[in-house]
C-alpha cells in the first residue's frame, strides 16, 4: 500500500445484493463480485479497501434502496458519493446491463469526474417527504372513494 495512494470503489446497489468493483489511483479496475449487503459484509469490505489505499472513495448510483448505504459510510469516516443513474454516460452500442459493468463503469466515471452528484437529504428531510407522500396518497384514495360511492 503506498501511503498517498486512493482506492476509487464503484458499488452496484441492489436489495439482495451489492456488486463491488475498484481502483488504485490510475489502475486497472479490479471487479470483486458481490459482497453481500449486511453490515458486516461492508465492514469486511471497508477493510478491505482500506488496506489497498490511504484514502478510499465510494460512489454508488441512487435507487430505491436509499441513502442509507450513504450514511452508513459517511459515519465511518469515508468520502461517498451518490450518482444520478440517468446521468451516466453510455455508449450508444453498449445494451447489455450487468451489475459488474455498472460498477466498473461508476469506478470509471468517478475517476475521470464525470458524475452527476445527487443531493442527500437528511433523516428529518426524508422523514417529511414521506409524510407528506403518505399524506397526498391518502387524500387521493379519499377522492377516489367519494367518486366511487357517488356512482351508485
Amino acid at each position: 500500500m503506498k501511503n498517498d495512494s486512493t482506492v476509487l470503489v464503484g458499488l452496484d446497489v441492489h436489495k439482495d445484493s451489492i456488486v463491488a468493483a475498484y481502483s488504485v489511483d490510475l489502475g486497472e479496475v479490479q471487479v470483486l463480485g458481490n459482497v453481500g449487503v449486511r453490515e458486516c459484509d461492508m465492514d469486511k469490505l471497508c477493510m478491505r479497501m482500506q488496506s489497498k489505499g490511504a484514502r478510499v472513495v465510494w460512489v454508488y448510483e441512487a435507487g430505491p434502496c436509499g441513502y442509507g448505504l450513504y450514511r452508513y459510510l459517511t459515519k465511518k469516516g469515508f468520502e461517498c458519493t451518490v450518482c444520478a443513474p440517468s446521468r451516466l454516460a453510455r455508449k450508444p452500442g453498449d445494451r447489455v446491463k450487468t451489475d459488474r459493468r455498472d460498477a466498473v463503469m461508476l469506478v470509471r466515471a468517478l475517476r475521470n469526474d464525470d458524475l452527476s452528484r445527487v443531493h442527500v437529504p437528511t433523516v428529518e428531510d426524508e422523514a417529511l417527504r414521506d409524510l407528506v407522500r403518505a399524506w397526498s396518497a391518502a387524500k387521493q384514495d379519499l377522492r377516489q372513494a367519494r367518486q366511487r360511492l357517488k356512482s351508485f
